[in-house]
């Protein structure tokens, strides 16, 4: 048998679980009813401490009529009523539903005693109606938490069970999120996690903090299942290295959304969100110059090749944040035409614009368009970039990525348009891949551009991989993830620059602004990724382990399947060394070798041929005498480390 103590302690615990699911069973009417009694027996009562604290004897307040005291607290409900005190949903009653209620009750002490005097019937000790007003908020304190309390108790006890997070930062954010999350269906706050030694061992938000150092000791003891980081105004980069400090819980690990969507609205602050691939590579974004951002595109007309693509949607987006006179969607495919349309309408209906279906092949609808919009900026994205496609279907590859190229820039040049943007790609230095030969090539055509025409600015803006493309590895390692494996690789040294899509197309923007003719212009992208690495991130904060033969217990795979057709072990951005800057402190410019534009036509007419020929051996012969660094995969070892040392100290 316990002891005395424990069963009244037992007992106290069955009582207030029965007195919570009684509540809970509660209609909204119900509660308030429930209330409106509980007010109307306690604050007579109250009313008969506070006269009883001033006279200083039971007796003494007794004899001032107990009736009348009742009767003036009781003044106080239909002021509640009125203020919408009663309103207040008790499960989320909070610090200003208490002021209000306060406030409600010091109004209506006003008005009785107030009138009451005016009609001189008051009996009481003045006093006694300001201590009346301490007690009595006293009272409203207490009983409206102790309410919240026990609904929340009942609401949880009907729940599955809540995810029990460890909260990656106990400042600002933290706290929020935690109060935030006190009526969570889906996630129980059980503890903080943070490096601060200032902060560890003490209690933070009814919290216990941890050091890292303690990270397995919080884990099992408060049975976390998922880490949370709480530090949305940290860098990518920042967030990168907290990320990694607690990748070795083996949990899975969220993010809250960053300090400027929070501040911008777009997002909550207790919003949990998967970690993002930028959470993963640390990479700050370029910030773009303002002067330079809106230089070409304010108050013009501009016209975006491949519009619905990955880059050319993001430049849309961007150029109709700078108040262009007209914006002109160019896209080959209808549907992705339709969505990008209907994405401008949402986003800038105050934008005037125009979807125009067609191929950059067109030279003739190019140069009509053009001109009947008088067009004055021209961004061409439109592209074929998928390496293996391009490798498996060469003659379209090479048709696209450069007679599109040409169509554009003469028609640039034939409608007098001011400035006309390549969107290029790493691909075309010391390409290994029809694609990157061809995109290549392209660069050839608006460098011969750039010399033979005065009247239009021509200028090329080359770049790693964007992240979230359509390309991307990202989407396809968590689909992998998912399904329980294996992650594929094409090879474990396989590296890679990285960049966000919003930061690629400033980019492009910035670099017409920059442009005198002729330049290619590129990014100053970090260091470079390798690919597995980034797999075994992804894999971690999934809260997974890699299967590998020292541990073959392990959750996921991955399988390194070969390097596809056309593809490098290694990604460069500069072909030479002559490189200078731009005026923007992370672009640089680089003068790099050109041909001259009437031998280029010559080889361009002789390629055109072997297209509409199918002539393939023609088409690789002349590719190669265009781009005499080109050296397919399958006949070489691709450069075994980057070139890309200027730019990435």
């Amino acid at each position: 048998m316990g002891s005395p103590s424990k069963i009244t302690s037992l007992g106290t615990t069955r009582f207030l679980t029965r007195l919570s699911a009684f509540l809970g069973r509660l209609p909204p009417g119900g509660k308030v009813a429930v209330m409106i009694s509980t007010d109307a027996l306690c604050l007579p009562v109250c009313m008969f401490v506070s006269v009883t604290l001033r006279l200083g004897a039971i007796d003494m307040a007794l004899a001032t009529s107990p009736w009348e005291q009742a009767a003036l607290s009781l003044m106080a409900l239909p002021i509640f009523a009125v203020s919408g005190v009663y309103n207040n949903v008790i499960r989320y009653w909070d610090l200003k539903a208490a002021i209000r209620a306060c406030m409600a009750l010091l109004v209506a002490l006003t008005l009785v005693y107030g009138g009451l005097r005016l009609l001189n019937r008051w009996t009481l000790p003045a006093t006694s109606v300001l201590i009346f007003w301490f007690v009595a908020s006293a009272y409203l304190f207490a009983s409206r938490l102790g309410a919240s309390a026990l609904l929340r108790m009942s609401h949880q006890r009907q729940e599955v069970p809540r995810i029990h997070l460890a909260i990656y930062g106990a400042g600002d954010a933290g706290v929020q999120f935690v109060r935030a999350m006190q009526s969570s269906r889906d996630y129980k706050p059980v503890c903080f996690l943070d490096d601060d030694r200032g902060r560890e061992n003490r209690t933070v938000a009814g919290l216990p903090v941890y050091g890292l150092v303690r990270l397995d000791e919080a884990v099992t003891r408060h049975t976390v299942a998922q880490i949370l980081v709480a530090v949305p105004s940290a860098t990518p980069a920042v967030r990168r290295q907290l990320i990694g400090r607690i990748e070795q819980a083996g949990l899975p690990i969220k993010t809250l959304a960053s300090l400027a969507e929070i501040v911008e609205g777009q997002a909550p602050v207790n919003e949990i969100r998967e970690v993002e691939v930028e959470d993963l590579l640390g990479r700050d974004p370029v910030p773009p110059d303002p002067s330079l951002f809106s230089r070409c595109i304010q108050g013009r007309v501009v016209l975006v090749t491949g519009a619905g693509g990955s880059i050319g949607s993001e430049l849309c987006r961007q150029i109709a944040s700078q108040q262009p006179a007209r914006l002109i969607l160019l896209e080959h495919s209808e549907f992705a035409l339709y969505e990008i349309d209907q994405e401008m309408a949402r986003l800038a209906p105050q934008t005037a614009r125009r979807a125009l279906l067609g191929s950059t092949l067109d030279f003739d609808m190019l140069s009509r368009e053009m001109l009947a919009e008088r067009v004055d900026t021209v961004y061409h994205a439109a592209a074929y970039k998928h390496v293996p496609l391009v490798e498996d279907n060469m003659l379209e590859g090479v048709r696209n990525n450069v007679f599109g190229t040409w169509a554009v820039a003469r028609a640039c040049e034939h409608a007098g348009v001011r400035t006309c943007v390549l969107v290029s790609t790493d691909k075309a230095v010391r390409p290994t891949s029809l694609m990157g030969a061809s995109k290549r090539i392209a660069e050839l055509v608006f460098q011969a551009a750039a010399l033979r025409t005065r009247g239009t600015v021509y200028a090329m803006v080359r770049f790693g991989n964007v992240l979230g493309s359509s390309g991307s590895v990202v989407p396809l390692f968590r689909r992998q993830i998912r399904a329980g494996g294996p992650v594929t690789i094409t090879h474990p040294e396989v590296t890679r620059y990285f960049m966000l899509i919003p930061e690629a197309a400033q980019l492009v923007i910035q670099a017409g602004a920059l442009a005198r003719g002729g330049e290619v212009f590129v990014l100053d992208m970090g260091q470079p990724v390798r690919i597995v690495d980034l797999a075994r991130s992804m894999i971690r904060l999934s809260g997974l382990t890699e299967r590998t033969p020292s541990q073959p217990d392990g959750d996921i795979q991955i399988q390194a399947v070969g390097l596809r057709p056309g593809e490098k072990l290694y990604e460069e951005l500069l072909i030479g060394d002559d490189v200078v800057p731009s005026g923007h402190p992370r672009i640089l410019c680089a003068r790099e070798r050109h041909m001259d534009p009437a031998s280029l036509d010559e080889m361009l007419d002789t390629l055109r041929d072997a297209c509409d020929t199918a002539a393939r051996p023609q088409l690789l012969h002349l590719v190669r005498r265009l781009v005499p660094e080109y050296q397919p995969a399958d006949e070489g070892t691709p450069s075994a480390s980057p070139s890309w040392g200027v730019l990435a100290g």
